[in-house]
């Protein structure tokens, strides 16, 4: 099992802040402390992968080709992807903030967007993708999950607001039983979970699950007021039950991971 933190590095170099219109504002669009989320996973073993750019510099979650065109100062690339999230400003780089704050004080070259992929997307995707092939050529399977935070959701039709949204591109990316399995557990240690809705996962997802070869991939959001302090900007008195809460789920896959897969294997 794999575990990526995409959104919440807070490293901002300094050519990024002097680009900014706002530099107080960049850190919103973390997700704020969520690779504090996964300390106890990293203590049993797991290998883990963290952003090191904040994610105001490239949103290691979209498609290289998820850019907005507007944001380019020369030809933008011609086969861009024009997705909700785009047009929304919350592309491969993004360009809105808060409550629409323009995040930046000019455009941005395509050779520019390029240096970015080459330096932080693409190797960042690589190494997932080795990690992912090597797992599944010892184990049989592999299973990756995606870790972000929300801001807290509202109330569902089931007639809870959820701590919990569990993203499998609604089956596409992962076998169900492992969906399922997030949202027993996460129930059991007292966060009520949704599926897919309003997060179904996004390009980590559509790239790396592969559930048809054994590789399944899944997106885990949690309500950032059940870790951080009431100003959503510290740690919280709440981390600790998360931080268990992500080691439970760590060893629930993982043995389900190898239960699974031998049933498979005797079929």
């Amino acid at each position: 099992m794999i575990l990526s933190v995409p959104h919440s590095a807070r490293y901002y170099p300094p050519a990024l802040l002097a680009d900014a219109e706002a530099p107080d504002r960049l850190w919103l669009l973390e997700d704020r402390f969520a690779d504090h989320l996964i300390n106890r996973t990293v203590e049993r073993g797991a290998t883990v992968f963290v952003a090191g750019h904040a994610r105001a510099w490239i949103d290691l979650n979209r498609d290289p080709r998820e850019l907005d065109p507007a944001m380019i100062v020369d030809a933008p690339p011609p086969d861009l992807i024009l997705s909700p999230r785009t047009r929304n400003g919350l592309g491969l780089i993004p360009r809105h903030v808060g409550h629409h704050l323009n995040l930046w004080k000019r455009k941005f070259s395509a050779n520019e967007v390029e240096r970015r992929l080459e330096e932080c997307h693409r190797p960042y995707h690589d190494a997932i993708t080795d990690a992912l092939a090597a797992a599944r050529r010892r184990f049989g399977i592999a299973i990756l999950l995606d870790c972000h935070s929300m801001p807290p959701v509202r109330q569902l039709s089931r007639g809870h607001a959820p701590a919990i949204v569990v993203g499998d591109r609604f089956g596409s990316s992962a076998a169900t039983i492992f969906s399922d399995m997030i949202e027993l557990v996460a129930a059991r240690e007292g966060f009520p979970a949704a599926r897919n809705a309003p997060y179904a996962g996004g390009y980590s997802l559509d790239r790396h699950g592969k559930p048809e070869r054994g590789i399944h991939a899944l997106q885990i959001e949690i309500d950032r007021s059940r870790y951080l302090d009431a100003a959503l900007h510290e740690p919280g008195a709440g981390l600790a039950a998360a931080q268990l809460l992500f080691s439970k789920l760590f060893v629930t896959l993982c043995a389900e991971a190898r239960g699974w897969n031998q049933a498979a294997a005797a079929e």
